[in-house]
């Protein structure tokens, strides 16, 4: 049995252009269940419209909950329930970012219960929906550094609209606004820096051309052999995020 994640995944490899027998290779999946599936499986989400969803109306929202859910959102969907669940986990250390994940989800799913789960040190700000698998066809087996994270034309159109939502919503979940400092002939010098740390290549590369397209100038600061730190310290730079983004709250 296969999720509704894995066969519209499967399905985004055929509208690629991908031949049937390249795609059966790739995902283990016979090639009967495949052809079976590209009649039998909705179409996929077209501009603001997700296959049987309500039209997604707040774009401005989505943006910056789709940057939220690519650094710091899951989507599960235990035996015991009928519908999956999104969670955003948010440090308690920053209970502004918390009321606006819970925002966001409200304005993006009005009909729908938003709740908070207490964990250590965290709370996740929950909502259920079965839309959620059409709304972020992200999702998939395995984590999000496994896979590949690439986005549907409907939601690339969205982040073009709305870049430093999207923008907010990455460094709101996986980045930070630090002041580093340095000293030169005896005197200290302070400045601030953005940085965005995550370790999917995709995500990264979504980052950093959004920011590029808003005239963001970066660098990848490697730690060790890891590159996965994006960072943000151009003067010019670092003034544009902070007018649009600013630190966490």
């Amino acid at each position: 049995m296969y999720d509704v994640a894995t066969r519209m995944h499967t399905l985004r490899l055929l509208a690629d252009g991908r031949s049937m027998s390249s795609v059966s290779k790739e995902t283990g999946i016979s090639r009967a269940s495949i052809r079976a599936w590209r009649i039998r499986v909705e179409p996929l989400p077209r501009l603001y419209q997700t296959s049987s969803c309500t039209p997604l109306t707040d774009t401005v929202s989505y943006s910056y909950l789709l940057g939220l859910y690519l650094g710091d959102g899951h989507i599960s969907q235990p035996a015991s329930h009928r519908v999956p669940s999104l969670r955003i986990t948010c440090d308690d250390k920053w209970p502004g970012l918390m009321n606006a994940a819970e925002d966001a989800i409200r304005r993006v799913f009005p009909a729908n219960q938003v709740c908070r789960a207490k964990k250590v040190g965290c709370h996740d700000v929950k909502v259920y929906s079965k839309h959620l698998i059409h709304l972020f066809p992200q999702h998939g087996p395995g984590r999000k550094h496994e896979r590949r994270i690439v986005l549907e034309g409907w939601q690339q159109t969205i982040v073009d609209a709305h870049p430093w939502e999207f923008i907010r919503g990455l460094i709101h979940s996986d980045g930070c606004r630090v002041t580093n400092w340095t000293v030169r002939n005896g005197k200290r010098y302070e400045y601030p820096r953005y940085f965005f740390t995550n370790k999917s290549d995709d995500i990264r590369k979504l980052c950093t051309d959004t920011l590029a397209k808003v005239g963001v100038q970066w660098t990848i600061l490697a730690r060790g052999s890891d590159p996965f730190n994006v960072s943000i310290a151009r003067k010019e730079s670092v003034a544009l995020m902070d007018a649009h983004i600013g630190p966490k709250y």
